[in-house]
């Protein structure tokens, strides 16, 4: 029986694929891009106004989406002492080395809707 040793580059190849996947696992879903993305535009946002941005989520899922961004550490909830109760939304430090990311998202998706629709 041959054994196979996996050579530097396999390995490194490897650490990168799971690299890829954790970070797929904390932003996957199909509005959390665009959530970082309101974010990311206004520094601080409300609900409503997160709400108003991403068109198409609803109350439930934006709220879901919120928490589970909140808990990879990506965005940060702060309840203000106002009446009625205020919340903001803002990104964390580690949620803020996503802003070059989500730029160049938005870069790539500009040259893509042009190439696809040709607008």
């Amino acid at each position: 029986m041959t054994t196979c040793k996996i050579t530097e580059f396999q390995q490194e190849q490897k650490k990168r694929m799971r690299s890829v996947q954790d970070a797929m696992d904390a932003l996957n879903g199909k509005w959390k891009i665009a959530i970082i993305s309101s974010i990311c535009c206004y520094k601080k946002r409300r609900f409503s106004d997160i709400l108003n941005d991403v068109e198409g989520v609803s109350n439930r899922m934006l709220s879901k989406e919120l928490k589970e961004l909140e808990i990879n550490q990506l965005v940060k909830r702060t309840v203000l002492p106002t009446q009625p109760i205020t919340v903001e939304y803002e990104l964390t430090e580690h949620g803020d080395t996503l802003q070059a990311i989500v730029s160049e998202l938005s870069d790539w998706g500009i040259v893509h809707r042009k190439k696809i629709t040709g607008k």
